[in-house]
């Protein structure tokens, strides 16, 4: 078996949708966490998820690549660390138990970090692609400047999140959560999405 055909056997969707901190309600639904989704759309089968909200679907590395903007290969990872899979035996001989025993607090704080950070990277890569300058004597706008600057150690800060030992992860969600870091970048990040709404409604008046 590869690394995917191992998560997928191991894992189900609804394991890995409650383990990142979706509530799953009664007949297995819950609110997509893929839109704006006020009452449980999104339903979860054991090798597979559907929205009848939006149409999202896929199986469980699918569900957590969207959720964390990863690639497949890295859900697959995630997923495999985070269950405390190993990939060289038969899903059988696995126990399904996480490798610490992280407390749910602990767990959430760590995912509402990576969920905030996942969305300032995407931002990030758009600025540096979209305000590049074309020319060597273009003025350098400041979100390609930020994007230059801090795209690199956003990554970092998601290897520690995703991938690191547990000793490595609390200093960071610590360090995180206790200067502000997240709280004030996820402000950000919310009133920049307004003014883009709020720019395309104009756009769409006029």
């Amino acid at each position: 078996m590869n690394l995917f055909e191992t998560v997928k056997s191991a894992v189900t969707v609804k394991q890995a949708a409650e383990y990142y901190g979706c509530k799953v309600n009664r007949g297995d639904m819950v609110c997509c966490p893929f839109h704006d989704d006020q009452h449980p759309s999104m339903k979860l089968n054991r090798d597979y998820f559907y929205c009848f909200g939006c149409g999202a679907t896929g199986d469980v590395i699918d569900f957590v690549a969207r959720l964390f903007g990863l690639s497949s290969y890295e859900a697959a990872k995630k997923l495999a660390y985070d269950f405390g899979i190993d990939p060289d035996k038969p899903p059988a001989a696995m126990a399904l138990k996480k490798p610490y025993p992280l407390a749910r607090a602990f767990r959430n704080d760590e995912i509402y970090c990576q969920r905030v950070l996942c969305d300032y990277l995407h931002l990030l890569e758009h600025w540096k692609i979209e305000y590049a300058p074309q020319s060597p004597e273009d003025e350098l706008d400041d979100r390609f400047v930020e994007a230059s600057q801090m795209i690199d150690y956003v990554e970092y800060l998601l290897d520690i999140l995703m991938f690191a030992e547990l000793e490595q992860r609390v200093k960071a969600v610590d360090m995180l959560l206790n200067d502000g870091t997240i709280a004030a970048l996820e402000r950000r990040l919310k009133r920049l999405e307004k003014e883009v709404q709020h720019r395309g409604e104009e756009r769409a008046i006029a």
